[in-house]
């Protein structure tokens, strides 16, 4: 008989432990600020040029695209990033040590750390 009791109160624990995220309130998990940005969601036509390439080149390795396809799109995209590349380096800033900074947003060099200008 203790047996028997013993056997239905792990059998109570184990259900409940399998129960309890069902009646658990739901948690709100803070934004994954990693993620990429949906391509609709980016304004630079740099992000979507980038995030372009990476979609052919999934559809490439799954099949959905032939390599000419492929090769087509690839080289329009590739042009399209190459071109927002260039048109941010131009209006990029600039240390008057170092020369053109990736640091579009900085106010001071990162190598240096003198003033950024415009």
């Amino acid at each position: 008989m203790l047996e028997l009791l013993a056997g239905a109160a792990v059998a109570a624990a184990i259900l409940l432990f399998v129960l309890e995220p069902l009646v658990r309130p739901a948690v709100e998990l803070p934004a994954d600020e990693d993620e990429p940005v949906p391509m609709e969601e980016s304004e630079s036509p740099k992000v979507q040029a980038l995030l372009a390439l990476q979609e052919i080149e999934f559809d490439h390795a799954t099949g959905k695209l032939t390599d000419d396809d492929y090769a087509r799109m690839k080289s329009r995209y590739e042009g399209a990033a190459l071109a927002a590349l260039r048109a941010e380096d131009r209006d990029g800033v600039m240390c008057p040590q170092c020369g053109p900074r990736p640091e579009s947003m900085a106010g001071f060099c990162s190598e240096c750390g003198s003033a950024l200008t415009a």
